[in-house]
């Protein structure tokens, strides 16, 4: 019958034996990271940072905090208003 073949990879640039280009003798496999950054690395992290980050996540969370609190405060005044719920004031504290 026919039998399925495992496909197979190319090879990966640089993998190969010898001291070229692509070598890695003497380096580190991952490149030295702090905490502003990696030195040899494809990705930075200065790349990746938003500017003014905690400023706009402020400026979104309060003002939908506040909004979501007065629709709170009116929904709860409008079920008391209709007697669908009335907090009682019981002190069990006696």
């Amino acid at each position: 019958g026919l039998r399925a073949t495992e496909p197979t990879l190319p090879p990966v640039a640089g993998t190969g034996k010898g001291r070229g280009k692509g070598s890695w003798k003497g380096r580190s496999p991952a490149p030295e990271c702090d905490l502003l950054g990696c030195k040899d690395s494809p990705f930075a992290i200065d790349s990746l940072q938003t500017p003014f980050g905690l400023l706009r996540v402020f400026s979104v969370v309060i003002p939908f905090l506040y909004v979501g609190t007065q629709i709170s405060k009116n929904f709860a005044a409008l079920l008391e208003e209709h007697d669908i719920f009335v907090p009682e004031d019981d002190d069990d504290d006696d």
